[in-house]
């Protein structure tokens, strides 16, 4: 297995079209990306949103974790060792874990939008905040993040970066972490060329 792509939510993955990366590799996602978008794996760690996800019938069908599971509903516990861990570094740590040696992290922008406001796609609907809020508090997803890339050092992950992608010092001293352009990104989606 080679690569596979990890959706997290940020503002910079709606300039993705997830179906053009359907031919190149599985894809891992979080929490609201099964509204409009059906991944080959699903996580969602936030209690109310991992219950509205299996009481939809979502995880009889689609491979889905999260922390605890609803008897009967589908769901899968995810892995012990990052039980307590948010559901983007989860959905990483999962990818590397089913083999793929290339994992593309897409809207892991972990820092707020150009106008220093909560980033998520999902802003505004139900179980996220209003894009208007305050940024989230992303030190816990960096420290995560950092821990699962020197856990796998045989993989490797590219951090496609847009607009509003935060420039982390922390994220930059990882030998197996490297970071790619988001339009770098489209062009290599769009020829064809090797990601």
């Amino acid at each position: 297995m080679t690569r596979a792509f990890v959706c997290g939510n940020g503002v910079s993955r709606s300039a993705v079209d997830l179906n053009s990366l359907r031919d190149l590799g599985k894809i891992y996602g979080c929490n609201g990306l099964y509204r409009d978008f059906e991944p080959d794996c699903l996580v969602a760690t936030d209690r109310p949103i991992a219950e509205t996800i299996q009481n939809s019938g979502y995880a009889i069908k689609h491979r889905f974790l999260t922390r605890k599971p609803l008897p009967g509903m589908g769901a899968l516990p995810v892995p012990k060792k990052y039980h307590s861990n948010s559901s983007g570094p989860i959905a990483t740590a999962v990818a590397a874990l089913d083999g793929y040696h290339r994992l593309y992290l897409l809207g892991f922008d972990m820092g707020p939008t150009v106008n220093k406001k909560f980033n998520n796609v999902y802003a505004g609907t139900d179980f996220y905040k209003t894009a208007d809020s305050v940024p989230t508090y992303t030190g816990n997803w960096i420290k995560q993040l950092s821990a699962i890339v020197q856990h796998f050092p045989q993989t490797t992950f590219v951090r496609v970066c847009g607009a509003t992608t935060a420039d982390l010092r922390e994220l930059q001293m990882f030998h197996n972490l490297l970071h790619l352009p988001m339009q770098m990104f489209l062009d290599r989606v769009a020829t064809g060329q090797d990601l």
